[in-house]
């Protein structure tokens, strides 16, 4: 068995595919002996690939792209969400009639503890849709748990949550979903797999395999029998509500999430331009410096 090790930024259910290859055998069955860990911080996984612990991490595309150009060089294999899996969520009372419009002026906790995504995409869709970012009070830079608990006290008029968390909200009453990222975000290279560039032709064999383990996971999620995710999901979050978990990830399963492992260009780009836009990177990265595409060519 040839081993790979993966530092994550989270544990999260958007990467399921992960998971369900590794719990049917794809790995092993490919020659893998993977192992993964969730890093807390997140920023974890920059030393995990930096001292050899970890051969690949898994995060957000916007990690590589604020350190492209810089001596920390690392190339992205493929990815594992073809889309960003958020919602915004308002307190009740809000309009059923609901446009990003409606934020300005409103106090929108946005968690950034865990990445800068949940702001930043937001920000982005908001300037693609007309709307100043600048017109909306934003609460950043702290975690998930944190703004839930902030929100649920009274803090705030709207929420950007996973959707694990964003269902949560509703079903508590706290909150109602108005916005999925899923519906009305379009295609966004939200989680990638990378790792440092000076390792790519010592990891290619393994991560040709790996890729191929998530691929085939991806096409195996819709049609896999329902006591399979049931399994990964109460093992992983043994203390969540397991039809709120079922829920998200059904809504996940039946959009393009998963649909692919291969990045879409030109939503690398938009994605690179709407971080541009926020200061995130001096200029935005190019797909070909951002991504090693041998690995993700095969299956476009």
């Amino acid at each position: 068995m040839d081993k790979l090790s993966i530092s994550a930024t989270a544990n999260g259910l958007n990467y399921l595919p992960e998971y369900l290859a590794d719990q049917e055998g794809l790995f092993h069955d490919a020659g893998l002996d993977v192992t993964a860990a969730a890093c807390d911080p997140w920023t974890g996984v920059l030393d995990d690939l930096e001292s050899g612990r970890a051969d690949i991490a898994l995060g957000g595309l916007w990690v590589p792209a604020m350190y492209a150009g810089s001596e920390r060089e690392l190339s992205v294999v493929c990815q594992l969400n073809h889309q960003f899996p958020m919602a915004i969520a308002v307190r009740d009372g809000g309009s059923d009639d609901f446009s990003l419009e409606d934020l300005l002026g409103k106090v929108v906790l946005a968690p950034g503890a865990g990445g800068s995504a949940p702001y930043e995409f937001t920000a982005g869709l908001l300037r693609e849709a007309g709307v100043d970012p600048t017109g909306i009070r934003f609460v950043r830079d702290l975690s998930t748990a944190m703004l839930v608990e902030l929100f649920t006290a009274g803090l705030g008029d709207a929420i950007i949550a996973d959707l694990v968390t964003a269902t949560e909200l509703e079903a508590s009453g706290a909150a109602r979903i108005v916005f999925r990222h899923l519906d009305d975000g379009g295609i966004m290279p939200n989680s990638v797999y990378y790792c440092r560039t000076e390792r790519v032709a010592e990891l290619r064999d393994r991560i040709t395999r790996f890729v191929a383990g998530i691929d085939t996971a991806m096409r195996l999620v819709p049609t896999v029998d329902p006591h399979t995710i049931d399994a990964i999901l109460k093992r992983r979050w043994p203390e969540k509500d397991q039809g709120i978990l079922r829920e998200a990830q059904h809504q996940m399963a039946e959009s393009a999430v998963w649909d692919t492992v291969a990045i879409d260009q030109s939503a690398s780009d938009r994605w690179m331009r709407i971080l541009a836009e926020g200061g995130l990177v001096r200029t935005a990265p190019s797909y070909d410096s951002l991504a090693d595409d041998s690995f993700m060519a095969d299956y476009r």
